[in-house]
């Protein structure tokens, strides 16, 4: 085998920067079996890890036309390659570094960076061999098959995996073209009013502050309500919400323009809805200046609606609570005159510490079950009833006859 190639060094380390094919991949990278760990324990420790994910690279491979990976970092042993350089000239400057890599005979090649890559493309080549010819960037380092040669190898391993920063789901958010949920999560940032500018906090994560005066909501939570809106999108269209597995793939792989453009409108009718039936959101949105100020403080809390860990529950029992043949125009009328104050019941002790003035983040399958209990009973089985009473006689130290609680929630409602 022979590769063009350049020649790079950091440390005291030399590399070679090139490229293989499919097909050379699968007929020269080996597994990593007994090259860092002599313990068949932990051998079999890291290629369990590597197989679990194969699958998931292979469908990536097999079914995304714009295929891109990062490249490969390939340890070499046993007659290490031979550099032959060919020297470059132009306007008076030689170029040493590029060259021809060549294995003269027998080698052993395995990853130090890419174990999943590999073995995805394994799998992607025997199920459609007409992938050969795919090329994949690759990093050729020098490995010692012996005990301090295996700690090297190693280090360079986990500084490779303890370094690599995986993409936050803000970034997904922002660049993701294959997530169907992020790309219409930037449509409603740019399109919809109830989004646009400060009324939408960016941040690493979904919290807000209790000083701003200006956003709705964070885009993280604005994604994680559009990933439920697409969840009941999916059933209207298939009669069935997709599982977890099924999910994942939907997110994985771009859909269709017509689903896209079709979600786009479903999801802009959820939203739309929302603002112009939930009387808060209304005012939010007419506000000049400062619109948050009186839905989310210091002092009293607010409105459950403008809290992360109001909003998202809230939108799962919404979508729970539409009727078949209900518009969501119908539904968030209907849901307008159910309490929102946090520093009333049913929220006060459940999603607002009255005491310490602080959000209570643990609460959302109990905030999910007081919203459904509140706009329609019947809603709940058995079983999320007794949740319901249990949860809330913990979160306020209720110890006996927690029905007459719930019963003076409704009577002040």
């Amino acid at each position: 085998m022979r590769l063009p190639a350049l020649r790079a060094k950091i440390g005291e380390r030399e590399f070679y920067v090139t490229a293989l094919s499919f097909r050379q991949v699968v007929e020269h990278v080996e597994s990593i079996d007994d090259n860092l760990y002599v313990s068949k324990t932990l051998s079999d420790l890291l290629q369990r890890s590597i197989t679990s994910n194969k699958e998931g690279i292979a469908q990536y491979i097999l079914n995304q036309p714009e295929l891109f990976f990062n490249s490969l970092v390939l340890a070499v042993y046993d007659n290490y390659p031979e550099w032959h350089q060919i020297v470059v000239r132009t306007d008076n400057t030689e170029y040493l570094d590029i060259g021809l890599l060549e294995f003269p005979g027998p080698h052993k090649i395995f990853p130090i960076d890419g174990q999943h890559r590999v073995e995805g493309i394994k799998e992607a080549l025997r199920r459609n061999p007409g992938l050969a010819e795919h090329q994949i960037g690759a990093i050729f380092i020098g490995h010692e098959h012996t005990l301090e040669g295996r700690k090297k190898t190693r280090r360079i391993f986990t500084t490779l995996n303890r370094y690599a920063k995986p993409v936050s789901l803000r970034d997904s958010i922002a660049l993701d073209e294959d997530d169907i949920v992020a790309i219409v999560t930037r449509d409603l940032l740019e399109e919809n009013l109830l989004f646009k500018g400060t009324r939408i906090v960016d941040a690493l994560n979904k919290n807000i502050a209790n000083n701003n005066t200006t956003a709705f909501t964070s885009i993280i939570t604005l994604y994680q309500c559009t990933l439920e809106v697409y969840k009941e999108f999916r059933r209207s269209k298939d009669g069935k919400v997709p599982n977890k597995g099924g999910l994942e793939k939907l997110l994985k792989f771009r859909r269709d323009t017509t689903e896209i453009d079709e979600f786009k409108a479903y999801a802009a009718s959820f939203w739309n809805a929302m603002a112009s039936e939930i009387d808060a959101i209304k005012t939010f949105l007419s506000a000049k200046e400062n619109p948050a100020m009186q839905f989310r403080n210091v002092e009293h809390g607010g409105h459950m609606l403008f809290r992360p860990a109001g909003l998202l529950p809230y939108v799962n029992a919404a979508l729970r609570l539409k009727g078949e043949t209900e518009s969501y125009q119908d539904l968030f009328k209907r849901l307008n005159s159910l309490p929102y104050s946090l520093n009333a019941v049913p929220w006060l002790s459940v999603l607002w510490n009255g005491l310490e003035k602080k959000m209570i983040t643990s609460s959302s399958r109990l905030v999910y079950l007081m919203t459904l209990w509140l706009a329609d009973e019947a809603q709940l089985s058995p079983k999320e009833m007794k949740m319901l009473k249990e949860s809330y006689a913990s979160k306020l130290g209720i110890e006996e006859d927690v029905d007459t609680a719930l019963a003076g929630i409704k009577g002040s409602t």
